[in-house]
């Protein structure tokens, strides 16, 4: 049995709106932090999140900018606000009696990715482990990146040549449990047949291995 709900999360003078589904006896619970352009409605996170609920983890999918927020390019690039909003969403599923004591995981996709690591090198909050898909951790900075010591796996595309380099040059700053799976034939979307598939088995794998088994 799946509780889910929508729910509202204030972040300043803004209200994120989203989706929470929770499994009954969830492991953890995993925050989605979107790229640039997309939303909660994302197909291919939600892919990814009905595969993570079917092995006992809750989902959050937030739209982490309002419509006129988002209609604004540069906001998609703004890591700082993406981690602000990203952090009032992980303090807010704190807050929640149904997930205050679950682990939290982070799946982060495009610029959304780099605002997962940001969060997840903050000793303020407790990131559990950390999923990238087809994303920009380099955005992160190197900074934020050496403090990261929640488990990370980065996720590319073998045909999205550009991104995978800049994965390199992120995992090359990371010091934690670390992982580069490069998904074969997969350019930047995962638009071919069984690649989304594929990263959304890498995502619950790894989410059992550090967030239900950490």
């Amino acid at each position: 049995m799946t509780t889910t709900a929508l729910v509202h999360v204030a972040a300043g003078t803004a209200t994120m709106e989203g989706m929470l589904e929770l499994p009954h006896d969830a492991a953890g619970v995993v925050l989605f932090a979107h790229g640039s352009g997309s939303s909660r409605l994302s197909p291919r996170n939600n892919h990814v999140a009905r595969v993570l609920r079917d092995a006992g983890f809750g989902t959050v999918l937030l739209d982490l900018l309002t419509p006129d927020e988002d209609s604004n390019v540069h906001n998609r690039f703004d890591i700082s606000l993406l981690t602000r909003r990203l952090r009032a969403a992980a303090a807010w599923l704190a807050a929640q009696d149904a997930t205050l004591a679950l682990p939290l995981g982070l799946f982060g996709a495009s610029t959304g990715a780099a605002a997962a690591l940001q969060l997840a090198a903050d000793p303020a909050v407790r990131v559990a482990a950390v999923v990238s898909r087809g994303g920009r951790p380099d955005l992160a900075g190197v900074d934020a990146l050496r403090a990261v010591e929640a488990p990370t796996l980065l996720i590319v595309g073998g045909a999205d040549e550009p991104v995978i380099a800049l994965n390199e040059q992120a995992y090359a700053e990371l010091g934690c449990v670390k992982r580069l799976a490069i998904v074969p034939g997969a350019t930047h979307l995962f638009e071919e047949p069984g690649t989304l598939d594929e990263v959304a088995r890498l995502a619950a794998d790894w989410f059992a291995g550090y967030v239900a088994g950490g």
